[in-house]
């Protein structure tokens, strides 16, 4: 019995040293470590893409940069403009007369910022009336052409061509009296006294 507990113990000893063909695993290849110059690399490589980047918007907002603003073209000379072509509807007097009108109207919106063009003639002569923006010149010339307008648009009266032309003159009058005055156009005191 004695050598069957020695063989029991001679397999106990050996047996965390036996091996099974499942257990076994292959031999690993060398581990690459980086050389300490590798972030040199990198760091090339990041600042080539920080200068692309910032090239690209310098570029961008050059481009952005060469917009041209776009002017701003004063009420009197908007509203003059529109007049400009007016005559071409001389042959029917409502289209005329409202095209004037509209135009006189949000003239006076622009320029003065009285709320003609969406007011009623009367309303916007009460409000006329009361402020101190126009002479009383302008505003009895004012009354008049609304009030010539309004007899065409509404009380279907037939003017002649005459009389249209009168009213589109009226209203450059009155768009020319009361444009503010220019810088290049203003005279100079030296034209004033030279003309004495």
């Amino acid at each position: 019995m004695a050598s069957n507990s020695s063989a029991l113990i001679l397999r106990a000893q050996t047996a965390p040293f036996a091996t099974n063909s499942l257990d076994i695993r292959g031999i690993k290849g060398p581990v690459h470590i980086p050389s300490s110059y590798a972030w040199i690399g990198w760091l090339v490589f990041f600042l080539a893409l920080a200068v692309a980047g910032w090239l690209l918007w310098k570029r961008f907002r050059r481009k952005v940069g060469l917009v041209k603003p776009i002017p701003i073209i004063p009420p009197h000379r908007r509203a003059k403009d529109r007049l400009r072509n007016v005559n071409e509807l001389l042959s029917d007097p409502y289209k005329y007369c409202s095209v004037v009108s509209t135009v006189v109207r949000e003239y006076l919106e622009e320029r003065f910022d009285l709320h003609a063009p969406d007011r009623t003639t009367e309303e916007f002569l009460e409000e006329m009336r009361s402020t101190s923006v126009l002479r009383p010149d302008h505003k009895a010339l004012l009354e008049e052409f609304l009030s010539r307008c309004d007899l065409v648009k509404f009380a279907r009266f037939e003017p002649s061509q005459d009389e249209l032309k009168a009213l589109l003159e009226a209203a450059l009058r009155f768009i020319d009296e009361t444009a503010p005055v220019e810088m290049g156009n203003a005279p100079t005191a030296s034209a004033s006294v030279a003309s004495r």
